[in-house]
């Protein structure tokens, strides 16, 4: 064990206290807030981040047991200069109203579309065997474990949907 982990191509020393989510190490032990705590139950999604190119709530996983794990937040996927598509997106969708779930919205979506490029089905999917069609009921279901309280759900999809039509 290294008790290293990499968060956002930076390598930090997981913390000593053995208790600690990923959430709270992320936000009180490195500073990085823009990954939220909402529930604290992995009900909302507010505290999506994305481990090793997998999607996962924060707050339901010990940061001691993703040594040598790579974790991308809000924070890694672009910057105020230089936004990710999707950030892009949600902004010109109006894919937010009051802005506290945005971040795990879009790393949960930039992990999702990784998912259909790599032909994983959903719930949704019509047909296990063929790739998926990014369809409105596809994108709300692998969306659903991220919750929105204002309902800017309609353009939240449209953003998705753009980015993904784009990068097809």
């Amino acid at each position: 064990m290294s008790d290293i982990i990499s968060v956002n191509g930076t390598p930090q020393r997981l913390p000593d206290d053995p208790r600690t989510s990923l959430l709270d190490f992320l936000r009180q032990h490195i500073g990085l807030t823009g990954t939220k705590k909402g529930c604290d139950h992995g009900q909302c999604g507010a505290c999506t981040v994305i481990v090793n190119g997998i999607r996962i709530n924060s707050c339901l996983t010990l940061a001691a047991m993703h040594d040598g794990d790579e974790v991308t937040t809000i924070e890694g996927l672009g910057t105020p200069d230089r936004p990710s598509d999707l950030q892009k997106a949600f902004l010109e969708h109006d894919g937010f109203q009051c802005g506290y779930c945005t971040p795990g919205q879009i790393c949960s979506a930039t992990a999702m579309l990784q998912e259909i490029a790599n032909d994983w089905p959903s719930d949704a999917s019509e047909d296990l065997e063929g790739p998926p069609q990014l369809t409105g009921e596809e994108i709300r279901e692998r969306m659903s474990g991220n919750l929105c309280r204002c309902g800017a759900y309609a353009n939240i999809v449209a953003a998705i949907r753009e980015v993904a039509e784009k990068s097809a």
